[in-house]
C-alpha cells in the first residue's frame, strides 16, 4: 500500500460550494476511485488561512486519483464540474502538487 499526499488550491470564496459538491459526490465516481484507481482511506482537508486543500490517500495500484495519464470519462466530468472552484490545468484537472512523506508511524 502506497501513501500519497498532495495539495491543491481553492479559489477564494468557493469553500462552501466545494464542500457542498463533495458531500454529494457521484456514486460512479466513488466506485471509479475505489475499484479502478484502487484508492482507499482518501481524505481532503482545507487550510482556511491559505485556501490550500491537502489530500491524502492510500493506493494499492500503480496510480492515484490525481493521475492524469489515463483519465476515465467520469473523472473528467467531475474535473470539468469542479474547474470553476479550483486552480486547474488546461484539461481541467486540478493543479496538484505532490507532498513528500518525511515520517510515518504505524
Amino acid at each position: 500500500m502506497k501513501r500519497f499526499a498532495f495539495k491543491m488550491h481553492l479559489k477564494p470564496g468557493c469553500e462552501k460550494e466545494y464542500a457542498k459538491r463533495h458531500s454529494a459526490i457521484w456514486p460512479e465516481l466513488k466506485r471509479m476511485i475505489k475499484e479502478e484507481q484502487r484508492v482507499s482511506n482518501y481524505s481532503i482537508f482545507w487550510d482556511k488561512e491559505t485556501n490550500i486543500l491537502f489530500g491524502y490517500q492510500e493506493c494499492s495500484g500503480e496510480t492515484n486519483s490525481q493521475d492524469t495519464s489515463h483519465v476515465d470519462p467520469v473523472t473528467q466530468r467531475w474535473w470539468d464540474m469542479m474547474a470553476d472552484l479550483m486552480e486547474v490545468n488546461p484539461d481541467n484537472s486540478p493543479v496538484t502538487t505532490p507532498i513528500e512523506e518525511l515520517f510515518h508511524l504505524d
